[in-house]
């Protein structure tokens, strides 16, 4: 079956562009969508006849006071300690469950991994509650602090599984050398995991950028807004302006798009790697 794939490589590509263009249609009618006046919205062409080009700069105004910069740069500057806090902790975390020998250690990395199957929504009320007795809320400390502790079970089990990947001869050299646990894990495992870390680095991104049910509960002041709660006030406008939200909202998965596609190659090779090893 194979030879017969490879000897007929337009066919191949030819069905490789259909199934391309059957992924890409949702995307496509995003786009033509985004260009369309509300009373086309209903119309089955995907193109418009006339492109509405300015739904992206009166989309992009949102208001006299705010425009989509301000909740962008919200949002980008939560991300940026998002990302900092999950990377940084779930490695740590991650070597000492991979490398270093404690009491119980077993024990506390099975408790990690029993917490992987606990809903999320379980552990919201009592947050909530912890939140406001801190006087946290309206701020972004409740959806920036959890990164600082670990990042998430999964991530440092993902972490662990690529650690555990590494020889451990490489941390018995550095010993002779004179080298702490401290500086094996700085000089050594760090840059060895570096896949791994982009593959941290990128589903903390998108999950933290996607969690619009948080962002809702603790934030209230429309100064600190991000994008998705700045998407959801179109809605609750009286007659929703579909061009311009749907425009914005394509504006909204660029940064993750190119994210991805910068750091592309380092998501799959962490993603097989951890697959692979363990």
């Amino acid at each position: 079956m194979n030879k017969s794939l490879n000897k007929n490589p337009v066919a191949n590509h030819m069905l490789l562009i259909v199934f391309s263009l059957l992924m890409l249609y949702p995307v496509i009618w995003w786009v033509g969508a985004s260009l369309k006046t509300t009373a086309e919205m209903s119309s089955p062409a995907i193109w418009p006849s006339t492109p509405m080009w300015e739904n992206f700069s009166k989309g992009w105004q949102f208001s006299p006071e705010f425009t989509f910069g301000r909740f962008f740069l919200n949002t980008l500057t939560m991300e940026f300690w998002n990302v900092l806090g999950g990377v940084l902790t779930s490695a740590i975390v991650a070597y000492g469950f991979a490398r270093l020998k404690f009491k119980l250690r077993g024990m506390w990395f099975s408790i990690l991994l029993l917490t992987m199957m606990l809903p999320g929504q379980v552990t919201i009320v009592p947050q909530y509650i912890l939140y406001n007795k801190l006087h946290l809320m309206d701020s972004y400390i409740p959806l920036v602090l959890p990164h600082f502790f670990g990042g998430g079970a999964f991530f440092i089990f993902l972490l662990v599984q690529f650690i555990r990947g590494i020889p451990r001869e490489l941390d018995e050299a550095a010993k002779i050398d004179g080298a702490s646990v401290y500086g094996i894990f700085f000089r050594i495992v760090l840059p060895l995991i570096k896949p791994a870390l982009v593959t941290v680095a990128i589903f903390t991104f998108i999950w933290s950028w996607d969690d619009f049910f948080a962002q809702m509960l603790y934030l209230n002041s429309v100064s600190k807004f991000t994008v998705g709660l700045a998407l959801r006030m179109y809605v609750d406008q009286f007659e929703i302006q579909w061009g311009r939200l749907l425009a914005m909202s394509l504006l909204s998965v660029v940064p993750s798009t190119i994210l991805f596609f910068f750091a592309q190659k380092h998501f799959v090779e962490g993603i097989a790697t951890t697959g692979l090893k363990g």
